[in-house]
């Protein structure tokens, strides 16, 4: 099964609506920089779709504007990457494909610490 990232962002956002959480999903950079600053979120979640692509650059322009929580989706799980993404800045990562409840206890493991 492949899976598009809007795909991903709509899944995303109804587990997490499910248990309540309230959700701003943003497929654009710009667009969920701009949240950032305006919203003020309790935390992000970062997809990267691909480790060569600028996600680790939106990484760094998050860290700009706030030490809010960043949890990281990769589909590479070399401790090399899972080094790299938490030296870059996130505060945890989580290898795709993951089960929900894993997800949504990290989630809000997270968001109790901050």
């Amino acid at each position: 099964m492949i899976v598009s990232e809007v795909e991903m962002i709509k899944l995303l956002t109804d587990i997490l609506e499910f248990e309540g959480f309230e959700v701003i999903g943003e497929s654009s950079v710009e667009q969920a920089l701009v949240q950032l600053e305006e919203q003020e979120p309790d935390m992000v979640i970062l997809d990267i779709i691909k480790p060569e692509s600028k996600s680790f650059q939106v990484l760094d322009l998050i860290r700009g504007y706030s030490d809010v929580p960043v949890i990281v989706l990769a589909a590479n799980n070399g401790a090399d990457s899972t080094s790299k993404v938490l030296l870059e800045g996130a505060d945890d990562y989580i290898k795709k494909p993951f089960r929900t409840r894993v997800f949504l206890a990290r989630v809000r493991a997270k968001l109790r610490r901050s």
